[in-house]
């Protein structure tokens, strides 16, 4: 499935005293990811809701293996599991520029109308997207 690779600098506001990133921001972190992922794809977040479609997660799952430093530069690999249906998952990981894997998550995301508030299917053009 499609795939994107996006790099960051740890900033010092996202560690802890010993220079650790806080565990919260990895969340953040993800959402980086699948932002670059959507963007690789043509698309933006900011487009998709201007167009109707929000993109809620309804669910996280972080395995911490390493930890990250202030200053670090991280890869984040954000791979699509399968073609989105209502749901769209991503899988991810998160690497040091030494290569070793700190992080592995998913996260599965819904499509809902902004009008309705209601579950909708995947929208069409991503969809075509995804078959080229």
């Amino acid at each position: 499935m499609k795939k994107s690779i996006f790099s960051f600098r740890v900033r010092y506001g996202e560690t802890d005293k010993m220079g650790v990133v806080y565990y919260g921001n990895y969340a953040q972190y993800l959402e980086m990811g699948r932002t670059e992922w959507l963007r690789n794809m043509g698309f933006s977040y900011k487009w998709m809701e201007d167009n109707g479609v929000m993109l809620p997660v309804v669910n996280l799952n972080i395995n911490f293996k390493q930890s990250a430093y202030y200053d670090d530069e991280l890869f984040i690999t954000t791979k699509l599991k399968k073609i989105p249906t209502y749901k769209i998952e991503f899988d991810y990981v998160i690497k040091n520029k030494k290569g070793v894997v700190l992080v592995t998550a998913e996260t599965t995301l819904v499509f809902m109308n902004m009008e309705t508030n209601k579950l909708m299917r995947a929208p069409k053009y991503l969809l075509e997207k995804l078959e080229e």
